[in-house]
């Protein structure tokens, strides 16, 4: 059975941000293929939670929507919490999500 997925705050900031990105320096077609491909991940995520790797930060686990952007969250009983969207040329010293 698949698990509830929660948007946190945070989440819906960041894929905020990477949609406003996208509409600002690359095309539509940009804009919906990276919808399209975070609604795929986030149904992958729902069906099968363990699927993707794990982070260096304990009970957190990253899922790859683009090669540039990143999806993190966390497994908590039946529901996953999609905390943050992350875009991979950052410092990843900076991705501690609390």
């Amino acid at each position: 059975m698949a698990k509830e997925i929660i948007w946190t705050p945070r989440a819906e900031k960041t894929f905020n941000a990477v949609i406003a990105y996208l509409e600002k320096e690359w095309t539509e077609k940009e804009v919906k293929k990276f919808i399209s491909e975070t609604s795929r991940v986030i149904k992958l995520i729902s069906e099968k939670p363990e699927t993707f790797r794990k982070s260096i930060q304990i009970y957190i686990r990253e899922a790859v929507i683009t090669k540039h952007n990143l999806l993190i969250y966390r497994i908590k009983g039946e529901n996953i919490f999609l905390l943050s969207f992350w875009a991979t040329r950052k410092n990843p010293k900076k991705k501690k999500i609390k």
